[in-house]
């Protein structure tokens, strides 16, 4: 894939959801957002509203996060606070245990949920934690959620045990998706080679936070 830094920051959600984030990490994360020209910030939803002019960058938080070990009802209302926050995009972690049971039914409900708390145009990512699914989870999670009327999947939270994004479960929600869904791979990616290697495997959105230094990559080489 022949691509720009200034293209590829485009398919960025710039993000910082480290527990000890201040209102001053988050203003300065939406500065360099601007900088970068990432397609949004994604922050945690205490951290919203977020007081920083942040122009075209859009705004992402998450929900349920990490361990999607919360009530349907939890998640909705947190998703439904968020929006009314400002949030334009919300990533929600779904619970494992129900998928790991061969629950998909609970498992498309539970986020039909909070895509209710998340209505249209506003954007709903569903977070399965690929590297600890087995493939046939990783496509019954990507049903469920398709089914439910998400409108991406998403590799990880970055802060499960088991990993982050993989060029393999990339490729294999895309596949499963077929581009009625975007995906976004998160988890682990910090360095150019990794963020062109998911966008070639199928990747619509990438989830960085050291977004700069990916895209410093990518100048260096003389993209």
């Amino acid at each position: 894939m022949t691509i720009t830094a200034a293209e590829l920051a485009r398919h960025v959600d710039h993000t910082l959801l480290s527990p000890t984030a201040t209102d001053a990490d988050v203003a300065a994360l939406a500065e360099e957002a601007a900088r970068l020209g990432t397609y949004s910030i994604c922050v945690s939803p205490s951290m919203l509203p977020v007081a920083a002019d942040l122009g075209a960058v859009k705004v992402a938080t998450v929900c349920g996060f990490p361990s999607g070990k919360h009530t349907p009802a939890t998640k909705a209302a947190e998703a439904a606070e968020s929006v009314a926050r400002g949030a334009d995009e919300v990533d929600m972690v779904i619970d494992l245990g129900l998928l790991k049971a061969g629950r998909t039914e609970a498992t498309t409900a539970e986020i039909a949920a909070v895509r209710a708390a998340v209505p249209t145009p506003k954007v709903l990512k569903v977070i399965i934690e690929s590297a600890a699914l087995t493939d046939s989870e990783i496509v019954a999670a990507c049903r469920a959620a398709e089914a439910a009327g998400a409108d991406f999947v998403k590799t990880s939270t970055g802060f499960h045990p088991a990993g982050g994004a993989s060029v393999h479960a990339v490729e294999l929600m895309a596949r499963t998706v077929g581009g009625r869904l975007g995906v976004k791979a998160s988890g682990g990616i910090r360095d150019w080679a990794s963020a062109v290697a998911m966008l070639e495997a199928g990747a619509t959105r990438l989830g960085l936070s050291g977004t700069a230094a990916v895209l410093a990559g990518g100048t260096s080489a003389g993209y």
